[in-house]
Parts: C-alpha cells; sequence; structure tokens
C-alpha cells in the first residue's frame, strides 16, 4: 500500500473527497462508543464475583493474627493482606501498608503530607520556594493532576531519559519526586529496562526528601503466558546502595477484582513506615478489613493472583489483537502513526502525525466515539507535538470496539490527507 507521504497531491485530494464521504456516513450512524478511560468491561468485572460469597454471615471474620476484622484497629493492613499486596510487587509483607481501594489516593495523600508536614523531618514543601517533579512523558495524566511544577522527561524504549533525569535529581534539591509506571506504562505500554530500574537506585539526590513515586499499576496485568515482562525488585535495589528511603512503590487491585472495592497499598521502607503512620493515625482508625480478608481469602496468595490475571489476559487479549491488526493494516501501512506494541497493562500510546492528535479526538467524538483528551498524557495537557493520543481498548465490547477503531482509523485518515495538503 502506497504511503501517503509518497503521493502526489492529486492523489491526496482524491483520497481527502473519499475518506470526508466516508466520514459524513459514520456520522449518521449515530454511534456513541467510550474509549475514554482504562476501564475493565463487564466480563472482567464478572471474574471476582465470587469474591462477593467468601465471606457469610457465619464466617469466620478473624484474621490470622486473630484480630476481628469488623472492629477498630490494625491500621496498617491485616497481615493476610499486608502478604498479598507485597506478593504483586515482589515485596515484603512488613514493608506494606494496606488501604482502600484506590492506590491514587494514596499518591495524593503522600504529596500532601510532603506539603504539609514534610517528609521524615525534612522542611515541608509548602514552605519552600520551588517544589519540582519529574514527569515522563507521555505519562498518566492523573498523576500530573497532583502536582504542580513539572518537568517533561522524554520516555525511550527502556523507560525514562535516564541521563535526564539524573542531571536533575543529582544537581537540584527543588526536585523532590518522579512520577513513574515501571512495567507496561501508561500509556506505552513501555517496560522499564534493568539498566534504567539500577540507575534509579543509583541516584545521589541533591534533595534528602527526593522520592521515587513507583506507581506498579501494571504488575501482574500481562497479555500473553509467554511474554510476561519482569523488572528488578526497586526497593532490594535501593536498600543496596544505600538509598532505603528514596522509594514509595503502590499497586492495587483496582484492575484485578473491582476498581471501586480492590485493595492498595503502598511498599516502602521502615522509616517511610514509620513517617506515614505517624499521620494516618490521625486520619483515619483503620481501613475496611473486611474487604482486606474478603480478598485475602479469595486469592489465598499471589500465585492465586496470577491465576486471576490468566483469566483477564483471555478476555482483553483479543480486544488489543484487534486493534493492533486494524492500525497496522489501516494506519502503519500508510505511514501515518506508529505505537508500541505492548505486552501488557490497558493501552496503546498512539503517535499520529506532528500536529494532528487534537483534531482526530475531536473528530472522532463528532462521530460518536470518546476519546481520552488529547494532550491528557503531558504535564498541563500540552502536547509540544499535538501527536499522542492514547487508545484504551479494554472496556467495549469487541463488535463495539470494532465500530470505534474503525471510526479511528477513517479520522485518522482523514486528519493526516489534511495536513499533508497543508505541507
Amino acid at each position: 500500500m502506497k504511503k501517503y507521504t509518497e503521493m502526489t497531491k492529486d492523489e491526496l485530494m482524491q483520497e481527502k473527497t473519499a475518506l470526508e464521504a466516508e466520514y459524513e456516513k459514520i456520522k449518521n450512524l449515530g454511534l456513541s462508543l467510550d474509549m475514554s478511560r482504562g476501564k475493565p468491561g463487564a466480563d472482567q468485572l464478572d471474574l471476582s464475583l465470587p469474591m462477593l460469597d467468601v465471606l457469610k454471615s457465619d464466617s469466620d471474620m478473624k484474621s490470622e493474627s486473630g484480630l476481628d476484622v469488623r472492629n477498630y484497629a490494625c491500621l496498617d493492613g491485616i497481615p493476610e493482606a499486608k502478604a498479598l499486596i507485597a506478593g504483586m510487587v515482589g515485596a515484603k509483607p512488613e514493608q506494606a501498608i494496606v488501604y482502600g481501594n484506590s492506590s491514587l489516593n494514596i499518591m495524593y495523600d503522600q504529596v500532601s503530607r510532603a506539603f504539609i508536614f514534610g517528609l521524615c523531618g525534612n522542611t515541608p514543601w509548602c514552605k519552600l520556594d520551588k517544589v519540582k517533579f519529574l514527569c515522563p512523558v507521555p505519562g498518566y495524566d492523573r498523576h500530573f493532576a497532583i502536582t504542580e511544577e513539572m518537568i517533561n522527561i522524554p520516555m525511550t524504549e527502556d523507560g525514562p531519559d535516564m541521563d535526564m533525569v539524573e542531571k536533575y535529581v543529582n544537581n537540584d534539591a527543588s526536585v523532590k519526586g518522579i512520577w513513574c509506571v515501571p512495567k507496561y506504562s501508561n500509556p506505552q505500554g513501555v517496560v522499564y529496562s534493568d539498566e534504567t530500574v539500577e540507575r534509579f537506585a543509583k541516584l545521589k539526590p541533591a534533595a534528602d526528601d527526593f522520592r521515587i513515586f513507583w506507581d506498579n499499576a501494571y504488575t501482574v496485568h500481562h497479555l500473553y503466558d509467554d511474554k510476561q515482562a519482569e523488572i528488578p525488585n526497586i526497593l532490594e535495589l535501593c536498600e543496596k546502595e544505600g538509598n532505603p528511603d528514596m522509594v514509595f512503590e503502590f499497586c492495587s487491585t483496582s484492575k484485578v477484582t473491582f476498581p471501586g472495592a480492590g485493595v492498595a497499598g503502598i511498599c516502602t521502607s521502615e522509616k517511610n513506615r514509620e513517617d506515614i503512620k505517624k499521620r494516618l493515625t490521625i486520619q483515619t482508625i483503620g481501613h475496611d478489613k473486611i474487604n482486606q480478608l474478603r480478598h485475602a481469602r479469595f486469592f489465598k496468595d499471589v500465585d492465586g493472583i496470577k491465576a486471576h490475571m490468566a483469566k483477564h489476559a483471555a478476555l482483553i487479549r483479543p480486544k488489543f489483537e484487534l486493534v493492533e491488526n486494524i492500525l497496522t493494516d489501516e494506519i502503519a501501512s500508510r505511514g501515518i502513526g506508529t505505537w508500541v506494541k505492548p505486552l501488557g497493562g490497558y493501552f496503546f500510546g498512539f503517535e499520529a502525525l506532528s500536529g494532528c492528535a487534537k483534531e482526530i479526538v475531536a473528530k472522532c467524538k463528532e462521530a460518536g466515539v470518546t476519546m481520552t483528551g488529547a494532550g491528557s498524557p503531558f504535564p498541563y495537557k500540552k502536547d509540544p507535538d499535538d501527536s499522542v493520543i492514547r487508545i484504551a481498548p479494554t472496556y467495549p465490547s469487541l463488535d463495539e470496539l470494532k465500530k470505534a477503531a474503525e471510526v479511528f482509523v477513517v479520522v485518522t485518515r482523514l486528519v493526516s490527507v489534511n495536513k499533508l495538503l497543508e505541507a
């Protein structure tokens, strides 16, 4: 198939006319399809319904420690839940604090505590002239919404540009943190290389209260049994390098069981945990331990989670492969878009021709397909090239996804042709 960049102006005009007619037909279909967020589909949520029957009115409601989970106490989570959360990221149970359903809530709290109280006895960030966060881009829009003065760090195929990370972290004491999704990153699906993780552990921060916000959200979210990415244990490496307090590692069961009723946790050093609990004991008397027990008894251990996630993969893999095939046939073949083939996680990070992302997303919406806003994978929603679009294929049914992908293809081709004609 001829690439658009190889077409003459007359050929592009013919393509434009045909695509405009096709786009008008699509708009008249009255579609209403949602690909805006990385939500599990209903069939995925159904996988966890048996968990609701694990605890009954006559069930033993005591944790293995003997604690009655219906009552107060156990601020940092019951032992079974700590083992489960820690097991997901390869941490030790004693390194974990288990919260409610949202790891994003924990991240928000960590930043808030740092601003109000400071971290481990350091000056509260609110009293400093500047507080900077490094943001690997493209990245997770909700991360960027938490912090204020942000610095873009380009992503490579191995993770963030570590030369830039080291330059900022090791020389600027106003740099207090970096957002990281180290496995199957949001939205590109990048897996940090061993070297990248090791370089993170060897950082020599200019600020004593610099922290890596290691959001290991997709640690068990593999798409293929024979292509499961693994990354080094950041907590172990940091301890080995003399930086035991430098990492906050987060994970949750939000896309494992129920996004609105899972369990989440943070794994970190003893010093950090004591600092967190000092404030947490005022914030709450304890999170939902009944739900923690329900999860622990349903899965039993991390192997139970892995078996459960294989069922998730069987449901969403056909969706990813559908999008991959359509994009390959209709977009890559015409030279108007690239992406990293994800082996896990929840997204495609599609890169259109420069200057096209906003118009593609707007025209998709006009045709009845809602996508994540253009610019969202960047701080302040400002994509310098206006090219990156996050594609979230999991929520629609397979039939709906096929329709949405076909709309995306027509729109991307039309916007690309118009862009080339302007050149």
